[in-house]
C-alpha cells in the first residue's frame, strides 16, 4: 500500500485548498479512505471519510460545511477540498486507507 499526498501550501485566512492522495498497491474501489490532521502540539483528528464508492460520507467535528471530501475510483484518487481555511486549520493532512495505512502527509498552513 502507498498513499502520496499533495496538495499543501500556505494560505491565507479565507483561502481555499484541495488537497489530494494517489492510492496504489490495492483495489482502491474496495476500500473506504479518510482525511486525518495533526495539529502542532495536539492529536490526530479526523477530518472526513468515505465510502469505498463514495456513497457514504462522514466527518469529523467541526468539519462539515467548510471541507469536501471526495474520490475518484478511476483515478485511485480522494480529495479533500478545503475552503474559507482558518488559522485553527493549520496542520499536517494525512490520508489513511486499508490496514491501518498512512501517507506522509503534507502541510497547511493558514496565516496572513
Amino acid at each position: 500500500v502507498q498513499l502520496v499526498e499533495s496538495g499543501g501550501a500556505l494560505v491565507q485566512p479565507g483561502g481555499s485548498l484541495r488537497l489530494s492522495c494517489v492510492a496504489s498497491g490495492f483495489t482502491f474501489s474496495d476500500y473506504s479512505m479518510s482525511w486525518w490532521r495533526q495539529a502542532p502540539g495536539k492529536g490526530r483528528e479526523l477530518v472526513a471519510g468515505i465510502s469505498n464508492r463514495g456513497l457514504s460520507i462522514n466527518y469529523g467535528n467541526s468539519m462539515e460545511g467548510r471541507f469536501t471530501i471526495s474520490r475518484d475510483n478511476d483515478k485511485n484518487t480522494v480529495y479533500l477540498q478545503m475552503n474559507n481555511l482558518k488559522p485553527e486549520d493549520t496542520a499536517v493532512y494525512y490520508c489513511r486507507g486499508p490496514s491501518d495505512s498512512w501517507g506522509q502527509g503534507t502541510q497547511v498552513t493558514v496565516s496572513s
